[in-house]
């Protein structure tokens, strides 16, 4: 008996502390879709493990990066290491591989901005991948735009989605959705990792959008002279005074407050619900995905105080948004749940209209974003 209890209790420690269990890894693993052409790995299985492999001949340690956690990968007679995570949430995910104590990007991926830096993405296969799928349907076009600002006196750049038949008829104007990325991101994310084309190109061919523009411009935006692109934010300034005037001038856009919408994931989510809330007259859809302006704090909230009293009179906010958005992943960390949990309730407190999506199984990461972005554009301009 004293055997026995003793074995359990092994086997208890071992789950607890993360060692190898006895499963088998189904050998069911394909090349990732954002592998470079012609590379066979990272590689993704059934179970939604991680497999890499890199040839470091010369190196003691190399590791996996992925979700926060590190896994070892084991070297070959030919120098050649290879190693597979945990199950991940599906989805894309950042990763790096870690040789010696140097982390790299993955050599078989291309390369993403995210976490500040260019490096590598894996696509975990999600079960509803349909809505971001490319499909034989009209295609719009993602185009980049560079711009010079007089109020960061510095060369910038946005990508704007036109819809499919945007260059059929010249006589048609659009409206306009301003969509931003998070912290650490550029401007180059919801059209790679968010892939916002395709989401709309879908939409729009189903008929369950209205063709609109989607400007993505970079949130990160200093005053002259500034080191850090990380010092006092001047976006909001450049977002009005500069990319507003200059996407009416060069594209065919419905210019006012009721054609035009402006949305943002986690720290983008922020800087529009500001920016928003201080130009009531410019914009009348916002769009938040994980995160709310009152990050990173989970305290109850006070109309009358909270961004100047913006939301204190529930009757002119109301007047103001003819839809205010809110979406959230089921899995997110803290304090995302708590932060925009604490914004409701104080919406709710106040009568303030909003429409809240859940994403389920999924963190504070792209799947989400997608998904919240698919559930917000078919409430847009209608």
């Amino acid at each position: 008996m004293k055997k026995q209890i003793l074995f359990w209790s092994m086997m208890s420690w071992m789950v607890s502390v993360g060692l190898p269990s006895f499963a088998q890894t189904v050998e069911d693993f394909k090349p990732s879709e954002v592998n470079q052409p012609g590379k066979l790995y990272p590689q993704v299985n059934s179970e939604r493990k991680v497999r890499v492999q890199i040839s470091a001949p010369e190196a003691k340690v190399v590791q996996l990066d992925l979700g926060g956690v590190k896994y070892d990968l084991t070297k070959d007679e030919k120098g050649v290491w290879t190693g597979e995570s945990a199950p991940q949430q599906e989805g894309f995910h950042y990763y790096q591989l870690n040789v010696d104590g140097a982390a790299v990007p993955d050599p078989g991926t291309i390369y993403f901005y995210g976490a500040g830096r260019w490096g590598s993405g894996i696509e975990v296969p999600a079960h509803d991948a349909d809505f971001y799928a490319l499909k034989d349907v009209p295609h719009g076009l993602l185009s980049e735009m560079n711009y010079y600002s007089n109020l960061t006196k510095a060369w910038r750049r946005c990508f704007v989605y036109t819809p499919a038949g945007y260059g059929d008829n010249k006589d048609k104007r659009y409206p306009v959705l301003y969509l931003q990325h998070g912290s650490f991101e550029d401007e180059t994310g919801w059209g790679r990792q968010g892939k916002t084309n395709l989401i709309l190109d879908n939409l729009i061919a189903a008929g369950k959008a209205v063709p609109m523009l989607v400007v993505m411009d970079n949130g990160y935006a200093t005053k002259p002279g500034e080191k850090s692109p990380f010092a006092a934010s001047i976006f909001e300034e450049v977002l009005m005074n500069e990319v507003i005037p200059m996407i009416d001038a060069k594209f065919r856009t419905l210019s006012g407050r009721e054609d035009r919408a402006i949305a943002g994931l986690s720290m983008g989510a922020n800087q529009t619900m500001h920016i928003a809330m201080n130009n009531p007259g410019h914009f009348a859809y916002y769009g938040g995905f994980s995160g709310t302006s009152n990050y990173p704090s989970t305290e109850p909230l006070d109309a009358t105080t909270f961004l100047n009293g913006k939301f204190k009179d529930a009757k002119a906010v109301n007047a103001q948004f003819k839809v205010f958005f809110l979406g959230l992943g089921t899995a997110e960390p803290h304090p995302f749940p708590g932060v925009v949990k604490a914004f409701r309730q104080m919406m709710d407190k106040q009568g303030i209209k909003y429409v809240y999506y859940e994403s389920p199984d999924t963190a504070h990461e792209w799947l989400t974003w997608r998904r919240a972005l698919n559930e917000f554009a078919p409430l847009l301009f209608k």
